[in-house]
C-alpha cells in the first residue's frame, strides 16, 4: 500500500501535476520557488516575514536581481501562493526548506531556523508528502533532527512520508548560473525518499546527482565551500607574502591561470562575506569533535580570511600616512561597495561591515558607496549600521581622504573615482582590470 502511494506521488511528480511548498523565501528559496513555478508545478511559498509576502504580491523587490513584477502574476494567475501561514504545508506533496543556517556567537551550528520550521510543519504533515531540507549544515542533521522532530506528528519516515536532503548551489548575481542550470546533488533517508526527490528536481533543474545518503549529500555541500574557503586563504596568504617581496599576486594568478591543468585561479580579497564561505566549514570543524577530530587546515584558513580586514585597514593607515603623513583619526573615507560580492546587494557577514568598524575605531569618519545597497538592513553582527544609507551614486570622491574599494560593482565609474580621489585602495585590483590604475591607487 505504501508502495503505491509512493507510485502515485512519482507519477505526480514525473507529469508536473504536484504542488511544492518552499519555506524561506529568501536568497536560496524565491529562486527556487521561481524554478519550481516555471517547470510547471504549483507552487506556494511561505516565510515568517510579512513584509517579504506583502511585496511579492504587490510586485515590489526585495532582491534586486529578480523580477518583482514576475511572482506578483504568478500569484495573480494562481499559479503561487505566497503566505506565512504554515498550514499551506498541507496542500503541498513536496515541502521544500530554505531556512537561515547561522554560528551562534560561540561560532558554533545554529540549527534553531530548522528547528522551528520543523515545528511548525508537524501539525499540518500528512502522509505521502516529500520533505528536503536544503539548508546548509553538518552530516548528520536531516537524519538526526529533523526526520525524529517531523515524526513527532505521529507519522513514519519512510513509511507515511519520506525525507531528503539537497544542498542548495545559488550563486546570486551569476548571469550564468541559475537554479535551473546547476546539477542538484540529493540524498534521501530511505531508497524510496532518494527515488521521490530524484524524480522531483529531475523536473526542474538540468541534472540531478544522487548520492548514498542525506548525511552524504550534507557533506557534499560542506566540502564545495571548505574548498572554495581554503583556496581563498591560500590566496590571501600569498598577498601578503609576495607584498612584501614586491611582486603582485594579481599578475601572478593571471599567468598562472594559462596553464591548461592543474591550476584553478582564486583571488584575494578584502576578506570573505555571504553566508556561505564564512559559516559552513565551522560546521564541519563542530561535527568533528563528536569524533576526536580536529580540522587544522580548516580553522587556519577560517584564521587567515578573518584577519584581512584587519590587513586592509593596516594598509590604509600606511598609505595615508606615506601620502599624506596623517593617520585615520580625523580623516574621511570612503568605502566602495559595501555588499560582499559584485552586483548583488546581499551584505550577510559582508567584510565591508568589518571594516567599517575598523576603521570607525581607529577616528576615521565613513560613509560608504554601493548602488546595491541604498540603506544597510538589520544584520547579526552590526546592528548598529541599520538605516545607514549610501551617498548618491553621482557623489564626488574629491572630499575624501581615502576612497577604498571593497567591492568591484561594474556600476561604479572606476574612471572618475580614480581622477576625483586623492587616494585610492583597491582591494579587488579593479582599477587596473578597468584599465584606469594611476599613481594614487594602491592596491591592498
Amino acid at each position: 500500500m505504501a508502495r503505491q502511494r509512493a507510485d502515485a506521488l512519482l507519477s505526480a511528480f514525473r507529469d508536473r501535476q504536484a504542488t511544492v511548498a518552499v519555506i524561506g523565501l529568501g536568497y536560496v528559496g524565491l529562486p527556487l520557488v521561481k524554478a519550481v513555478v516555471e517547470a510547471g508545478f504549483t507552487g506556494i511559498g511561505i516565510d515568517i516575514d510579512p513584509d517579504k509576502i506583502r511585496m511579492l504580491h504587490e510586485g515590489v523587490a526585495y532582491l534586486r536581481h529578480f523580477d518583482p513584477a514576475y511572482f506578483a502574476g504568478r500569484i495573480a494567475e494562481g499559479r503561487l501562493a505566497c503566505t506565512t501561514d504554515f498550514s499551506a504545508v498541507a496542500g503541498a506533496d513536496a515541502i521544500v526548506i530554505c531556512v537561515p543556517t547561522p554560528l551562534t556567537k560561540h561560532r558554533e551550528p545554529d540549527l534553531s531556523y530548522v528547528a522551528n520550521t520543523a515545528r511548525s510543519i508537524v501539525p499540518h504533515l500528512r502522509k505521502d508528502q516529500l520533505v528536503v531540507l536544503e539548508s546548509t549544515t553538518y552530516p548528520g542533521t536531516t537524519q538526526d533532527l529533523l526526520v525524529p522532530a517531523l515524526e513527532q506528528s505521529g507519522l513514519k519516515s519512510g513509511t507515511d512520508f519520506f525525507v531528503a536532503f539537497s544542498p542548495e548551489r545559488e550563486d546570486p548575481g551569476n548571469p550564468d548560473y541559475g537554479t535551473q542550470s546547476i546539477p542538484k546533488v540529493v540524498g534521501g533517508a530511505d531508497p524510496v525518499a532518494l527515488e521521490l526527490a530524484v524524480a522531483l528536481y529531475d523536473q526542474i533543474v538540468v541534472k540531478t546527482v544522487p548520492v548514498s545518503s542525506t548525511a552524504a549529500a550534507e557533506a557534499v555541500k560542506i566540502t564545495e565551500n571548505i574548498f572554495r574557503a581554503v583556496n581563498i586563504a591560500l590566496v590571501n596568504e600569498l598577498k601578503l607574502i609576495y607584498g612584501a617581496m614586491g611582486i603582485d599576486v594579481w599578475e601572478v594568478i593571471d599567468a598562472a591561470k594559462t596553464k591548461p591543468f592543474g591550476f584553478m585561479p582564486f583571488y584575494p580579497g578584502p576578506g570573505l562575506g555571504g553566508h556561505c564561505i564564512p559559516i559552513d566549514p565551522f560546521y564541519l570543524t563542530w561535527k568533528a569533535r563528536e569524533f576526536d577530530m580536529s580540522t587544522r587546515l580548516v580553522e587556519l584558513a577560517g584564521e587567515i580570511n578573518t584577519a584581512m580586514p584587519g590587513h586592509v585597514v593596516t594598509v590604509c593607515m600606511e598609505a595615508l600616512n606615506a601620502r599624506f603623513a596623517k593617520g585615520l583619526k580625523g580623516g574621511r573615507v570612503l568605502l566602495v561597495g559595501l555588499a560582499y560580492k559584485k552586483n548583488v546587494g546581499d551584505i550577510r557577514e559582508s567584510p565591508g561591515l568589518t571594516l567599517i568598524r575598523l576603521l570607525e575605531e581607529r577616528g576615521a569618519k565613513v560613509d560608504y558607496l554601493d548602488p546595491h545597497v541604498p540603506q544597510i538592513t538589520m544584520t547579526r553582527e552590526h546592528p548598529e549600521y541599520a538605516g545607514r544609507g549610501s551617498v548618491a551614486a553621482d557623489a564626488s570622491f574629491a572630499g575624501y581622504d581615502l576612497t577604498l574599494i571593497a567591492t568591484d560593482h561594474d556600476a561604479v565609474d572606476y574612471a572618475r573615482l580614480v581622477s576625483e580621489s586623492r587616494l585610492v585602495v583597491d582591494t579587488r585590483n579593479v582599477c587596473e582590470r578597468k584599465g584606469v590604475s594611476s599613481a594614487n591607487v594602491v592596491k591592498a
